[in-house]
């Protein structure tokens, strides 16, 4: 099935229908409907506060939901976990964890392993595959402490790719990262995409959202706008989005 076939099939990588979240009386979402075709790379952009993560972590239920519910595959998240990889924020993890690059990415493969096997031959060739398809084979033995942003998030990005989902949720891929990792990790994300793997991203470069994403959902605790990036990504849209938080970066978008 090449990427159009894909993308026009009636049941898509993830639905979210009527999503609402809120941390004790403050609304955080509400009433958030997307639906992301297979194939594609979605970026998630607002202004800081609009819910971007929350969304993420409420779709995989690391957050309970209000109202609503997400579905992967046409299958509630519980049915379909093993399909969906997620790269949280690099900020949610203790880098001072002793384990090397290396291991830090193996670690990815134990999901599919339960509690007795141990990773073997072939998880650890998947290991080695992902650290040079992310540009990090260099760095298998170096202390995961020891790492810039850039690189720590390429750790990342290499452990999702071990599990080998078909579809990845992302939350800030890109940020903190140098233009080197950058430009490592969107050639990863559209090798992704080439291959009918589809990626949901929290993104907040909107100099970049047309080069990184080719559908995009404006979130600003209720959806904005929601669909392919020529359609959506435009100055009406983002003005809307972000004015209501009183931001201006939508001013920096390229004319």
């Amino acid at each position: 099935m090449n990427q159009v076939e894909a993308k026009l099939r009636p049941d898509p990588a993830c639905r979210v229908i009527d999503l609402s979240v809120a941390y004790r009386e403050n609304a955080v979402l509400e009433n958030v409907s997307i639906v992301v075709p297979r194939g594609v790379v979605m970026g998630i952009v607002g202004p800081n506060g609009a819910g971007k993560s929350t969304l993420l972590k409420a779709m995989l239920g690391l957050v309970p939901e209000l109202t609503g519910r997400a579905e992967f595959f046409g299958r509630a998240f519980e049915k379909a976990r093993g399909r969906v990889g997620y790269m949280p924020q690099s900020s949610s993890v203790d880098w001072d964890f002793p384990t090397t690059v290396f291991d830090a990415v193996l670690m990815g493969t134990y999901g599919n392993l339960g509690w007795i096997r141990r990773p073997g031959r072939s998880e650890r060739a998947r290991t080695r595959d992902a650290l040079e398809r992310t540009g990090i084979a260099d760095l298998a033995t170096r202390q995961i402490g020891e790492l810039s942003g850039g690189q720590r998030q390429r750790v990342f990005l290499a452990r999702a790719l071990v599990q080998a989902p078909d579809l990845y949720i992302m939350d800030e891929p890109f940020q903190g990262v140098d233009a080197k990792s950058q430009q490592a990790i969107l050639s990863v994300l559209h090798e992704l995409r080439a291959q009918g793997s589809t990626v949901v991203m929290v993104h907040h470069d909107l100099a970049t959202v047309r080069a990184s994403c080719d559908y995009v959902t404006l979130l600003n605790r209720r959806v904005i706008a929601s669909g392919p990036v020529a359609d959506v990504f435009t100055t009406e849209h983002l003005r809307t989005t972000y004015e209501a938080s009183g931001g201006d970066a939508f001013l920096d978008l390229p004319r």
